[in-house]
Formats: structure tokens, C-alpha cells, sequence
């Protein structure tokens, strides 16, 4: 299988939202919610103090630009407020209140917004890549994609192909529904391609706008913990069929995982005011099954060596801390400890979604690992499925 990926380029959302703005915000907005005594609690144990977004805090909370009656229109409102005996003057009145209520902005003013800012970030993203790799935007072959906050059509794959000045036969591949596990299975795509053809050069692009989740007008406990997980980032890195100057791990082989039965566990909902990511209590404790056959995949690979072999770094992204504390207590005897080191650093200041692994593997190349040390990389997306690589440090 083996590929050679470049260091990525990680672009961190411009601004920092902290912990205790958001819990200002939510207290403020829903002061007798059930959970409203416990906010600062719920909000410490994320671990989570500041995180970066694509746009402020302001932009996702702002009103919609349409009035309380922008669903039903003013010509309806009038003759339903006529026929039930109101004067015309009880009309106008009753017209006037309605329309200065504030609606929460549409799909369109939360999303395009972001959209925007998803197509910026990932250019500069894409550009840093590729200057890492020592390489131009004519020598991409392919460019792999994903997005999965923001859908749009034409997609992330055109937006680059535009913006980078790519060959016009370059191969664009679009993954927007991979989500979380976009780091792995974009990497496990990009190395089959380059098995069959040494000489390609793939470019991989994620870039998540995840603040718009963030729904104002929610007032369940999910929601609250959905508004302090998450972060906004852009990466991108070079996978080639050849080793490169610049390489720094090869990829030997890739494992694929799909839980059956889980598809609603966690997921996106589009709704009239936006995106919202529906959370279930139980999606933890399936994400550990996926853990779990994991590690058999990887005992099996080196049944021949199983009292010396362990990956010297793990770097993870299963969706929080409580599965990172899974993944720990769930490890075979005898591996090192301080293997999750880096992927509990990257969650410290979010959750990136599919941008999450590229985090975590700059933090590692960051730190400098010695050649020969091995990697597995692995993330878990709703549906539940699962994707994992096993790699040597050049």
C-alpha cells in the first residue's frame, strides 16, 4: 500500500471564542432551562477554554433579517386578523408587534456566510500544503475534499480547482458526509490512488465551519454541549506514491469499520433556522465497539510479533475525552503509556471534526518522532463508522 504524506497545514479559526462567553450567552438566553444551575460545570468539564472560529460569536446568535412574520407573510396575517373582527386599526397595531419580533436567521443567512469563509480557509490550507511539500498547484493530480458543515454545489473540490488554478485534469473527488472521519478514510482514499499510480499527487482539503451547529434557540442539554465542543479549522497535506524530501510518514495499510443499526445515533439535521447536530447519549459506548475491532485488526496484522509490537504514537480523534479514556483502559498490555498524548492536546481547545487527525498530526510532526517509531491513526463519524491507518515515521 505504501504512501508517503507531507507534513499538513493546519489554518485555526481567526477567533477566539472563550468557554465563558458561550456560557454567558446560554445562561442569558434560557435562564430556566433544567440544566441552567450547572452550565459552568458542564462547561469546565470540556477542558475546553477557548476555541477558534471562522466567524464571531456575534454572527451565529444575530437575529435573521426577516421579521416574525416572515413565514407566513403580512397579506395573510392582515386578512386572518380582519375575518376574526379586529378593526383595521387593531390590525395595523397587532401587524406592527408582530413583524418587530425577531426571527432567527434562515438556512441561508447561517450557512452562506460560512460557506465563504469554508472556501477561504481551505485555499490557504491547500496553498500551505503545498508549500510544504515543495510542490505547485500544476503538479496536483488529485484533489480530495470534505466539508460536511457547509454542503454546497458545486463543492469544495470546484471552489479549489478555481481559486488554486489547478490543471483542468485534475482528478476532484468531493467527500462531504464524511465528517469526523475525514482525516483517515481521505488519507486510506488517497493511498490506493497513488498504489496505482506511483507518479500522482494527491492533495487532500478539509475545512469544517462546525460553529454553525451552534443553535441559539436550542435548549436541550445536547445542544448546550454541542455549543462548547466544537472548533472551526482548515488542513490539507500531499500524499505522493514515492517518498519526497519533505515526507515524513508512510502508510502501509488501512482498516475500514461500519457499525450496523447506529446511523441515528449521531448526526446533522437541516432545519429551517440551520444545521443542527443531533447528539444520542448512547453514541459513546458504540464508538468503543468500532475501538474495539480496531484493535483486533491491529492484533491480527501482527499476530506473528505480538509481544514487541506497539505503535510508539497513537494519534485518535473517536469524538471525545470519554472514548480517549476507553481507548486507554482497553489498550493490550504491555503498550506504553502517553500514546493519546497529542490527540488529548488537539481536544483541549476543540472539537475539529474531520479536521481533527491533520490536528493531531502536525502536533506529533511538531514534536519531531523519531524514524522508524510506528503510528496508527484512527477517527469514528456518525453512522457509526470507523477508519484506521498503521504507518512507519520517515
Amino acid at each position: 500500500m505504501a504512501a508517503y504524506l507531507c507534513p499538513p497545514a493546519v489554518i485555526h479559526g481567526e477567533h477566539a471564542i472563550e468557554t465563558s462567553q458561550i456560557a454567558a450567552e446560554v445562561r442569558d438566553r434560557h435562564p430556566h432551562a433544567a440544566w441552567a444551575p450547572r452550565i459552568d460545570g458542564i462547561a469546565a468539564s470540556t477542558g475546553i477554554e477557548t476555541r477558534g472560529w471562522m466567524l464571531p460569536l456575534e454572527t451565529a446568535v444575530a437575529p435573521g433579517n426577516g421579521g416574525g412574520l416572515e413565514a407566513v407573510g403580512v397579506g395573510p396575517a392582515q386578512e386572518a386578523l380582519a375575518r376574526d373582527g379586529f378593526t383595521q386599526r387593531e390590525v395595523d397595531r397587532a401587524i406592527a408587534a408582530l413583524q418587530a419580533i425577531p426571527a432567527p436567521q434562515t438556512v441561508q443567512e447561517r450557512t452562506a456566510p460560512a460557506w465563504e469563509a469554508v472556501q477561504s480557509y481551505g485555499e490557504h490550507a491547500a496553498r500551505g500544503a503545498l508549500q510544504i511539500a515543495g510542490l505547485d498547484a500544476a503538479d496536483v493530480d488529485c484533489v480530495i475534499t470534505s466539508n460536511s458543515t457547509t454542503p454546497a454545489l458545486p463543492g469544495l473540490d470546484v471552489a479549489l480547482a478555481n481559486r488554486l488554478s489547478l490543471r483542468d485534469d485534475a482528478m476532484l473527488l468531493p467527500a462531504t458526509q464524511w465528517a469526523c472521519i475525514a482525516g483517515t478514510r481521505s488519507l486510506a482514499l488517497a493511498a490506493d490512488l497513488v498504489a496505482a499510480d506511483p507518479e500522482r499527487v494527491v492533495l487532500v482539503v478539509i475545512a469544517e465551519a462546525l460553529s454553525t451547529t451552534y443553535q441559539p434557540a436550542d435548549d436541550t442539554l445536547e445542544s448546550l454541549i454541542v455549543r462548547l465542543l466544537f472548533a472551526d479549522t482548515a488542513v490539507a497535506a500531499v500524499v505522493t506514491g514515492r517518498p519526497r524530501r519533505e515526507s515524513v510518514l508512510r502508510l502501509d495499510a488501512a482498516w475500514n469499520h461500519t457499525l450496523p443499526g447506529t446511523q441515528d445515533l449521531h448526526r446533522l439535521e437541516t432545519r429551517a433556522d440551520g444545521t443542527h447536530f443531533v447528539m444520542d447519549r448512547r453514541g459513546p459506548r458504540a464508538v468503543q465497539e468500532t475501538v474495539t475491532a480496531m484493535w483486533e485488526w491491529l492484533r491480527v496484522r501482527y499476530q506473528d510479533d505480538p509481544a514487541s509490537w506497539h505503535p510508539d504514537v497513537l494519534l485518535a480523534h473517536p469524538g471525545g475525552t470519554r472514548v480517549l479514556e476507553y481507548m486507554e483502559q482497553t489498550m493490550p498490555d504491555g503498550w506504553p503509556s502517553g500514546l493519546l498524548d497529542y490527540s488529548r492536546d488537539s481536544y483541549t481547545s476543540g472539537n475539529r471534526g474531520g479536521a481533527a487527525v491533520f490536528d493531531i498530526l502536525r502536533r506529533a510532526c511538531d514534536a519531531g518522532q523519531k524514524p522508524g517509531s510506528r503510528a496508527v491513526l484512527y477517527a469514528a463519524a456518525p453512522g457509526l463508522t470507523a477508519t484506521a491507518l498503521e504507518g512507519e515515521w520517515l
